[in-house]
């Protein structure tokens, strides 16, 4: 039997990494990595990885069902202000007119100190718009140097012909355009234009790498259509790349946590990509990363894209010594300052070794501090050192030490000092976990995040250097992810299809949920998904009056792990009380609905004299993974025919009433093959309509597992 592989490539500044993935089980099949190739352009770069990995591991370009890559391009154009430049149509009528022309005039955006986004801006009274006045303003543009067209309307969500009209007399005279309607359906003209025109500044430069790249896979004789990351963790068609270059932008961090969210299948966690000079940090709950809107040049925009956290605290950072203590570690780290690590060198180099200072960079304070022989060999302090010391990375890790040149180089350092090695690294380490503590408590807070079940995974080639430490201060789970040096490139090889529109709508109605529904499944299946593995799942937000419409799907019918038998209860309880803390005896299996098995643990917490029963939930699918677990929750199994009965009544039970309002609890579903998240919902009766949409196709009998929590 022909065995079925996807391909994930990830192109980083320094080396593209390729890994091929078992369809079925998962398994990582081969890995990957060569020099990325700058001079002969990144396409021929691609060409190769793939032929090596098919040629090597007898893999046939027809076994081939996925191929991805995920590509810095984008953000490494905006970095250097390698950007084409703008022409602005800006267009209102009446009394809107006048906003609609300051706020359609985007002037210029500093991407990076001395780089930026040049526009140039016309404006149409839409009342007056004629096919002649758009052709002069066009014209108008051209002379100035644009290479791309932004057509941008006030209220061209609602009515987008003007802009459209504008998009295609633009492209009937060769140029690039694009419209603020096609990056964003929200109010808000001068944030939907100052999207549209970052979008519209890629937009030449990924047309000539999307084309490249596109025949580059051609000449490998893969069928399957080339995909691209998103920033968002998804993956899109290069046709899509061609419309919203946008949406790459920021994908390179999104690959890590998608590999960690399919490959690791994390319900709840703080993700940590750590290489050698930051670390990434990102939020999974309920199995799905947190988004958020990105900022470029320091200005918002209506690209959604996951939120991360950068941190100079990773496997090379520096350490800093004044007046004979240790100060702080990092920024810098020892690849700036072109130096080896101290724990990955030969003890024999580290003869007669002394104390010695460097500026890594001019204008840097001498206080870095490294190690050198007596025949002047000359090694970095760094991070990565003193977790190996103090014993926190696994053996046979990527990032594990040299332990005996590791400790002669702590012992040379706690000498200098007047402590021990040993004292040392334990006084970096906290330094370390210091900048980190306040980030990751904000992510929980921020996110509400249930501490009794957080997991920390730790994912790139420095993961252990930072995880195993930082679980073990705040008391936490943690795992470092299999292949966690090649975690983004997996993740870009089991990306699924992602689509969202977000649109404003002020008390949506059952007409507008199932058009966004309706809107955004066929934005995704022209994404490249199918059509049967796609999920919808609606949001909410009435603060902001907007609706917004997530959906994901894959590229072709699969399942996960295919190969794996269905869990059994003993498994279930196991399983449970290793993710709660708990002894298996107080987990109890409840039922089993579709995929999806209830189980719950009653806790009894003392509270002085008193005694809290407090009620754990937990939903394991069949293949043995958590996809929701949380504290305080209440659950019901029902059949279809109870929806307005039976759920009605429990979800009153658990609604909070004031004087002001009711507040309902955040609902999830669970049902065949379904997990609908409802969390996003206001009312009673948003609930309801979202829920009657999505279950119409069950049977009265067909049963629903439902699980509230405030």
């Amino acid at each position: 039997m022909t065995r079925k592989v996807r391909i994930g490539i990830d192109v980083g500044g320094t080396f593209t990494d390729a890994v091929a993935v078992d369809n079925e089980t998962y398994d990582v099949i081969a890995k990957l990595k060569i020099p990325t190739t700058h001079e002969d352009g990144v396409a021929r770069g691609i060409v190769k990885i793939i032929q090596k990995l098919l040629s090597e591991n007898n893999i046939d370009p027809e076994d081939v069902i996925f191929i991805a890559h995920g590509t810095t391009q984008a953000t490494n154009a905006l970095l250097e202000g390698d950007v084409a430049k703008v022409g602005i149509i800006g267009m209102g009528t009446g009394m809107d007119a006048r906003t609609a022309k300051k706020e359609t005039d985007i002037k210029q955006i500093e991407l990076a100190p001395n780089k930026y986004l040049a526009s140039e801006h016309t404006f149409i009274d839409s009342s007056r718009i004629s096919k002649e006045e758009i052709e002069k303003s066009i014209q108008e543009l051209v002379n100035k140097d644009c290479q791309v067209i932004v057509a941008s309307e006030a209220y061209s969500v609602d009515d987008s012909e003007n802009e459209q009209t504008v998009i295609e007399t633009a492209q009937n005279q060769k140029l690039y355009a694009t419209g603020g309607h096609e990056i964003s359906q929200l109010y808000g003209l001068k944030m939907r234009t100052r999207t549209a025109v970052v979008n519209a500044s890629l937009i030449p430069k990924m047309m000539q790498t999307a084309n490249m790249t596109e025949t580059a896979v051609l000449d490998t004789n893969i069928q399957t259509n080339l995909m691209i990351m998103r920033c968002d963790g998804g993956v899109m068609s290069i046709n899509e790349v061609r419309q919203r270059p946008i949406l790459t932008m920021l994908s390179g961090l999104a690959a890590g946590v998608a590999g960690a969210l399919m490959y690791e299948k994390v319900s709840d966690g703080i993700f940590f990509e750590v290489g050698g000079t930051s670390v990434d940090i990102s939020v999974i709950k309920n199995g799905k990363v947190m988004i958020k809107y990105a900022q470029v040049g320091g200005h918002k925009t209506y690209l959604r894209s996951l939120d991360v956290r950068t941190l100079a605290v990773a496997g090379g950072s520096m350490i800093r010594v004044k007046e004979n203590k240790i100060v702080d570690v990092g920024p810098r780290s020892a690849h700036i300052a072109g130096l080896e690590y101290e724990c990955f060198c030969d003890k024999d180099n580290l003869a007669n070794p002394s104390i010695t200072f460097v500026s890594p960079r001019e204008g840097d304070p001498n206080e870095y501090v490294i190690i050198e022989s007596a025949s002047g060999h000359k090694y970095s302090y760094t991070l990565a050192g003193a977790a190996n010391l103090l014993g926190y990375v696994p053996n046979g890790d990527y990032a594990f030490a040299k332990e005996e040149s590791n400790k002669i180089a702590w012992d040379t350092l706690g000498e200098y000092l007047g402590i021990t090695g040993k004292e040392a690294a334990e006084q970096v380490l906290k330094l370390a976990i210091d900048k980190l503590d306040p980030v990751i408590n904000q992510l929980i807070d921020e996110y509400e995040m249930d501490r009794n079940f957080i997991t920390l995974v730790g994912g790139g080639g420095s993961g252990a250097i930072v995880v195993p430490a930082l679980a073990k201060y705040f008391n936490y789970k943690w795992k470092l992810a299999k292949n966690a040096p090649y975690i983004s490139t997996i993740g870009v090889a089991l990306a699924m299809v992602r689509e969202q529109i977000e649109r404003s709508i002020t008390n949506p109605d059952d007409q507008d949920i199932k058009k966004i529904r309706a809107d955004v499944m066929e934005k995704i299946i022209k994404s490249g998904a199918k059509e049967e593995t796609v999920e919808v799942n609606i949001e909410i937000d009435s603060q902001r009056n907007i609706v917004r419409a997530v959906a994901t799907g894959a590229t072709e019918l699969r399942q996960k792990n295919l190969g794996a038998t269905d869990v059994t209860e003993n498994d279930l309880k196991r399983i449970t009380s290793e993710a709660m803390g708990i002894e298996p005896t107080n987990v109890r299996y409840i039922a089993n609905v579709g995929r999806w098995n209830l189980m719950d643990a009653i806790v009894i917490k003392k509270r002085f004299f008193f005694k809290a029963k407090q009620t754990n939930v937990c939903l394991i699918d069949r293949e043995g993974v958590i996809r929701f677990k949380h504290s305080n929750a209440h659950y019901l199994k029902f059949q279809k025919s109870q929806s307005d009965t039976d759920f009605l009544t429990f979800i009153d039970e658990h609604t909070i009433y004031s004087d002001a309002n009711a507040t309902i609890p955040k609902v999830f579903l669970f049902y065949k093959e379904k997990m609908l998240d409802l969390t996003g919902m206001q009312t009673i009766e948003q609930l309801t309509s979202i829920m009657e949409l999505e279950t119409e196709n069950l049977t009265p009998k067909d049963e629903i597992i439902a699980v509230a929590y405030k």
